[in-house]
């Protein structure tokens, strides 16, 4: 074996400077961009959130209010593209009333409680109801289209 075939622990070393000598030249000529670390730590932290599933947003109500005895309930979902504004109120039989806005063209919209399923549709303004809604854990479901592209929007559960 010669001395340059890659098993002297000098070519290493050697490696090891020609590499460091390159880092420098590059972060010299081409130097990374100040928020590109925390760029990348928000991507692949929102990489593995599921289209499918919306951030749940609380509007003008305690979280308390969920099992409380408020009134009304306003709960605001988003995926990024599709909204869905959902008015929670209570019936005189002791159910729920659930008012909610869309606001992109939708097509069947869901309002699932375990194996019970409803569907409706929205109004042109993208308004829709759902009336005489037991208690229980409740999720909405609708599908969208945008452009050509139909998407399914599910909302995480919440209570009612």
């Amino acid at each position: 074996m010669s001395e340059n075939d890659g098993s002297n622990g000098g070519d290493n070393h050697e490696d090891a400077e020609l590499f460091a000598h390159l880092r420098s030249l590059w972060r010299s000529v081409d130097p990374m961009p100040a928020s590109l670390i925390d760029r990348m730590i928000a991507a692949v932290a929102a990489d593995g959130l599921s289209a499918e599933y919306a951030l749940l947003t609380l509007v003008d109500e305690p979280l308390g209010a969920v099992r409380g005895d408020a009134d009304a309930l306003t709960l605001q979902f988003s995926d990024g593209t599709t909204n869905i504004l959902l008015h929670v109120t209570g019936t005189a039989t002791g159910a729920h009333r659930v008012d909610g806005w869309v606001d992109a063209a939708a097509g069947s919209i869901e309002l699932a409680q375990g194996e019970n399923v409803r569907t409706t549709t929205a109004s042109a303004t993208g308004r829709f109801v759902f009336d005489e809604v037991p208690d229980g854990l409740t999720l909405v479901r609708l599908s969208t289209t945008i452009g050509d592209e139909t998407r399914t929007l599910s909302t995480p559960q919440f209570e009612l």
